[in-house]
């Protein structure tokens, strides 16, 4: 999932901070001897204090003793997280749970309050949710505080440490080109009768972010903004009027089958299946000519993690070079990318591997207000306006 040119100079004024100072050393003791006239005198110097672990190596120790981590919402492929779950369980020998791999953003937030004092498996230790889930989880107490080591670098946070971007991603067509052969290039070709049954959503517009953000691109594409997204109600209900809307949750497998061969999706996800389908069926992706809209996702640790040094390890894992560049490999359009291309970090390969930078001029980044808003009016409109429910 990847955003360039237009988006990569805003983000990146953002991102360039500075990263935290190196723990300091511990004093070893010292023998002086003093020679004083008539008697020599040996004098031993008052040791320094003992040689302690660092805050790095204590949590890697914690860790181990915990023996796992429980994530949630977590396909593997998404934003290449099949590679940093199996590089992290690997790295530090721990078991890597994901519940409910195709969850939305509500779900994880209801995972939280569901197994609140449950120390097993189904207590999620982290999130990564929608932008606006974030600063919810933390009004109802759901999250820990934490700063990771990179903490300078991330240019949308809590001040408090209760919740920070890891990702962006921009809302494109994934298109099956086998089964569609005039490939829809804007919001207005969707509602084309040559469309029916084809049209879906990547998530349930009443609690997925992923789906919400669709609906609200389409919005700018039809007389809405950032500050009013009821258009796009408006537009999927005319979708489902023409019958182009297909009222189901789509993944690769249904755009392969041809099920839902157009899916509104973030372009991480989207090439991310290209790659995975490799020409069986052909993918094509689209970002829409006319606009298009980004959306920050951001991760925080319970409060009643099971496993608190695994998450803080995690994150820490997630917000290092290795980490961010593994999310670039996945598409997504990393927090720190401002900072490893400053450093000379990220591999030609995988710069090569971003598409191209103009498509990418349309996008728009709302603000936390205006997805405050937006999250209200399409999960309490959705039923109301377009009246499908997605399953």
């Amino acid at each position: 999932m990847s955003a360039k040119k237009s988006i990569w100079a805003v983000m990146a004024l953002a991102m360039l901070l500075a990263a935290c100072a190196p723990a300091a050393t511990a004093v070893a003791p010292v023998v002086q001897t003093v020679v004083v006239p008539g008697a020599p005198v040996v004098v031993t110097a008052t040791p320094g204090p003992a040689p302690t672990q660092s805050p790095m190596d204590a949590l890697i120790a914690g860790c181990k003793k915990e023996g796992a981590i429980t994530l949630i919402a977590d396909p593997r492929d998404w934003a290449d997280y099949g590679t940093i779950m199996d590089t992290f369980g690997s790295r530090y020998g721990v078991t890597v749970n994901d519940l409910n791999p195709n969850g939305s953003s509500a779900d994880e937030l209801q995972a939280i309050k569901a197994n609140e004092g449950n120390m097993g498996p189904q207590a999620p230790d982290t999130v990564d949710v929608g932008y606006s889930f974030g600063p919810q989880g933390k009004s109802e107490g759901l999250f820990a505080p934490y700063k990771v080591a990179t903490w300078n670098d991330i240019p949308i946070k809590d001040t408090d440490g209760y919740w920070w971007m890891e990702y962006y991603g921009v809302m494109t067509f994934e298109v099956n080109t086998k089964v569609v052969k005039d490939v829809p290039q804007d919001w207005s070709d969707l509602l084309k009768p040559e469309y029916k049954g084809m049209v879906a959503l990547a998530g349930n517009p009443t609690g997925s972010n992923q789906a919400i953000m669709a609906v609200w691109a389409a919005a700018l594409a039809n007389g809405g903004s950032l500050d009013n997204p009821q258009p796009g109600l408006d537009f999927f209900a005319k979708l489902v009027q023409e019958g182009n809307f297909v009222p189901v949750i789509g993944h690769v497998a249904e755009v392969s089958q041809g099920t839902t061969p157009i899916l509104l999706r973030w372009d991480y996800n989207a090439l991310a299946d290209r790659d995975t389908t490799a020409g069986n069926p052909p993918i094509e992706v689209v970002v829409p000519k006319s606009v298009t809209i980004a959306g920050p996702y951001v991760a925080a640790i319970s409060a009643f993690a099971p496993h608190p040094n695994c998450a803080k390890l995690y994150q820490e894992f997630l917000f290092s070079d290795e980490g961010q560049i593994d999310y670039l490999r996945g598409y997504a359009h990393p927090a720190r990318f401002a900072a490893l291309v400053a450093e000379g970090a990220v591999p030609a390969d995988v710069l090569s591997a971003i598409p191209s930078a103009a498509a990418y001029a349309v996008t728009k980044i709302p603000t936390l207000d205006q997805i405050n808003n937006a999250n209200q009016v399409i999960t309490q409109g959705w039923m109301k306006t377009v009246g499908v429910a997605t399953h």
